[in-house]
């Protein structure tokens, strides 16, 4: 199939399960559509398995492994998602609330990564470098799915943006630490910076330079658009400032992630405020508003094609069962640390670190970063094992986060 007839595909799948999720399931929209696309899924699998001869499975198989889902995600979709998510959180807010945001991101993600990597090298047998790249790829949140629900939910401001914003920058930091681990963990890969020295090199060229050309190109655009007034055209700068300018973060190797969030930001604050009249700002955020929707539909729709790709495998099942409470114990820990750490100097929101464990919700990106790892023995489990951490982090953790919001964010502080 061609790129033009697979997208067609994709799009006419998200409208169609997005129907019947809203006529039938009424669940919110991206969560539903992934529940369809499971169940479809599965019955096809089920399907194959009662009449072996049939052939369906086969064929859609080779269809979804036919369409690179970590390429269209990390290097197509993830640019245009994280700058609409970042574009509308509110930049006054995410400064009042930056050290908890940073330690979160940073520290959190480095000891999540070891927990979970640790814990998986013991319940996989794995060696340890390795277990860590599956802890590495599996602890940052997911912007994507946590902002979706944040949608949902009802919860204090304060709250709402330390999770928006842990949400961002976590995972554009988890992106580095995850390809610092594998060249570290699969020095063969002449993809990823191999040796410590390479990893250190390759930290520092991915954060910081995906910062410094995300708010270069935000403040470019934003120069731009203050002699500009005409809204299409102010709608299309903004389009290309999020897809050209992550391409270009692609090409000269620094983090593409951080370079959105940082771009978007910057235009969402300083752009908005400053460089758009008030038609124009609707407009955009109109737009982005749509594109968000409509990327999210078809992210989703994809990871429950996914399963497809996955090895149903005794042993690997059994490895993604146990690895969902120790996906939430490492989210734990790194949610709990900074809020300690903090606590003495600040005032804390109650039920802080029950919400922001249950709603550090895993998604594509994680997927995407395990279908990406070079070819090995372990790569079937890693990925089977990530993909049920999602599922069960999506809809399951998903559905509920918003009443454990409501239910514990009028009780005393729990922290």
């Amino acid at each position: 199939m061609t790129l033009l007839q697979i997208s067609a595909l994709l799009i006419v799948l998200a409208a169609v399960f997005g129907s019947i999720n809203y006529l039938v399931l009424r669940l919110p929209s991206a969560i539903g559509i992934l529940i369809v696309s499971l169940a479809a899924s599965l019955c096809v699998l089920g399907l194959e398995l009662l009449i072996p001869g049939l052939g369906i499975a086969t064929r859609v198989r080779e269809m979804v492994t036919g369409i690179d889902f970590s390429d269209a995600l990390l290097e197509g979709m993830l640019g245009l998602l994280l700058f609409a998510g970042a574009l509308h959180v509110d930049l006054g807010d995410l400064r009042k609330e930056w050290r908890p945001v940073l330690l979160m991101a940073t520290l959190g993600v480095g000891l999540s990564t070891v927990i979970a990597g640790v814990g998986f090298s013991w319940i996989a047998g794995a060696p340890i470098l390795v277990a860590l790249v599956f802890g590495a790829l599996i602890s940052p949140t997911d912007p994507v799915a946590v902002l979706g629900v944040l949608r949902e939910a009802s919860l204090p401001k304060t709250l709402e943006t330390k999770i928006a914003g842990e949400s961002l920058f976590n995972d554009g930091v988890g992106y580095v630490v995850f390809l610092v681990l594998v060249g570290i963990a699969f020095p063969g890969d002449e993809s990823h910076a191999s040796g410590l020295a390479g990893a250190a090199r390759l930290f520092v060229q991915e954060a910081i330079g995906g910062a410094v050309l995300g708010l270069v190109l935000g403040w470019l655009t934003f120069r731009l658009m203050r002699r500009i007034d005409d809204y299409p055209l102010e709608v299309l700068l903004t389009l290309a400032l999020a897809f050209g300018g992550y391409e270009l973060a692609v090409f000269l190797h620094v983090s593409g992630p951080i370079m959105a969030v940082c771009a978007g930001l910057l235009i969402g604050h300083v752009g908005t405020a400053r460089g758009m009249t008030a038609e124009t700002r609707d407009y955009v955020e109109a737009f982005w508003k749509l594109v968000d929707e409509i990327l999210n539909a078809v992210l989703f729709l994809l990871i429950g094609l996914e399963v497809f790709v996955i090895a149903f495998d005794v042993s690997a099942l059994v490895a993604g069962l146990m690895a969902i409470p120790l996906a939430l114990t490492a989210r734990l820990a790194a949610v709990s640390l900074p809020v300690m750490l903090l606590k003495p100097f600040r005032e804390t929101e109650a039920g802080i670190i029950p919400v922001m464990t249950w709603g550090g919700l895993k998604g594509g990106i994680s997927v995407a970063l395990a279908l990406s790892l070079p070819d090995s023995e372990w790569k079937p489990l890693i990925l089977t094992a990530c993909y049920i951490v999602v599922v069960f982090s999506i809809i399951i953790q998903g559905l509920t986060v918003g009443r454990l919001a409501n239910r514990v964010g009028r009780a005393p502080d729990l922290v």
